[in-house]
């Protein structure tokens, strides 16, 4: 809350107790003066007006000690009802409104004890002064009832007060909520470009390295063929920056001019295998059953790990040769790219990015992956992907 609304409110607060305290000091004064006929009332007032002022100015400490506040006002009513007062709500007043503190501000079993306690000694006090039964009902009952009102006044205030605090907790509670959700959703965000930012540049680089190898491996003997695939060259570094341009486009500002292309999927799949030959990986595919759409989620997923297959079979098959398998059926597509070299290369310190960057988008997905050796050689990665995922759908695709 800001400090300067704060401070009005406490001024408020205490400038609304003054306000209570003297029209209670009125009431108390008034009710003194009241007598009923056939009754004797003391003749000097001064005395109970003395008390209700004690009383009153009390009651202004009844917020922070309600407790030791309702003891002294009681005292000062019992020596008010002593001297022969009339016991009526007007005088009354004082002690009505130390019990209505005690419930707002104590616990249950505080309210109950003081309340219970303060009632029998009015009564009591009430009638050893007329101990006959001249108007029994007002030294008795009347008492009781009056003291109760406060009681059940200040619980259902102190009630209302929890509630209105669960209230303003609950409302904190869902900001931070969705405050986390929010850093929770940019870590996320942040993982999937490092994702896409990792399978764009493993696999476009591995290409290039390969195809410039490969040129410069031939220009003394071939040239043509060397400048074909420094041709291809050229095509592979720039599908590269297209598509690193599409990736982090996600991080321009909302009015830079939009020149994202298409998200890549397996429509693309062909110009993937043209820049692998390009590269020396010679690549087979083979389709079962009948090919079924594919939700953009999910086409992107089965692309980019293709892709990234594909990336490690250039850099580690040691017969330069991979096989693709596309088997559709009514529900999911179970993509296996495998390489049927003697054995595979071991990976570069500190990498695994590409097999981890995989299984976190075939379960994104609602898909799962296996990756590892095959047994008669080579490396082999198998991933089962749902023809439909409703996660990825729902929250969109971005290349």
């Amino acid at each position: 809350m800001n400090p300067r609304l704060e401070r009005h409110s406490g001024r408020s607060a205490r400038v609304m107790d003054v306000i209570t305290i003297l029209a209670l000091l009125g009431c108390a004064t008034f009710g003194a003066s009241l007598s009923i006929p056939g009754t004797s009332q003391p003749g000097d007032d001064r005395p109970a007006v003395v008390l209700a002022a004690v009383s009153c100015l009390a009651l202004l400490t009844a917020r922070t000690y309600p407790r030791a506040v309702s003891v002294v006002v009681t005292s000062c009513t019992i020596a008010t009802l002593a001297q022969g007062y009339l016991p009526t709500p007007l005088t009354l007043a004082p002690l009505m409104m130390a019990l209505y503190w005690v419930a707002a501000r104590t616990d249950l079993r505080t309210t109950r004890v003081l309340g219970l306690t303060t009632m029998a000694v009015i009564v009591l006090t009430a009638i050893l002064d007329r101990p006959t039964t001249d108007m029994l009902l007002l030294r008795t009952v009347g008492p009781v009832l009056w003291l109760l009102l406060p009681l059940v006044g200040g619980r259902n205030a102190r009630l209302r007060g929890a509630y209105l605090e669960s209230v303003q907790a609950r409302a904190v509670h869902a900001e931070r909520t969705r405050e986390e959700e929010a850093r929770l959703r940019v870590a996320e965000e942040r993982m999937r470009i490092a994702r896409e930012l990792h399978d764009v540049v493993a696999h476009h680089m591995a290409v290039a390295n390969a195809q410039a190898g490969t040129a410069r491996h031939l220009a003394p003997a071939q040239p043509e063929q060397a400048q074909k695939i420094l041709d291809e060259l050229t095509a592979t570094t720039s599908a590269a920056l297209l598509e690193l341009r599409a990736t982090v486009g996600v991080l321009r500002q909302p009015d830079d001019p939009d020149s994202l292309e298409p998200a890549p999927g397996l429509h693309r799949l062909p110009e993937l295998i043209a820049a692998c030959e390009s590269a020396g990986l010679t690549v087979t595919v083979a389709t079962e059953g009948e090919p079924r759409p594919l939700s953009p989620g999910v086409d992107l997923t089965a692309y980019r790990i293709i892709q990234e297959a594909l990336t490690n079979a250039t850099k580690h098959a040691s017969d330069h040769t991979a096989r693709i398998r596309l088997a559709y059926s009514d529900s999911r597509l179970l993509i296996t790219v495998a390489n049927e070299g003697a054995g595979v290369a071991p990976p570069v310190p500190g990498g695994g990015f590409g097999l981890m960057g995989m299984r976190e988008r075939a379960h994104s997905v609602g898909g799962d992956l296996r990756a590892g050796p095959r047994p008669e050689g080579g490396f082999e990665v198998t991933t089962a992907l749902p023809l439909h995922s409703h996660v990825t759908d729902e929250q969109g695709t971005t290349p």
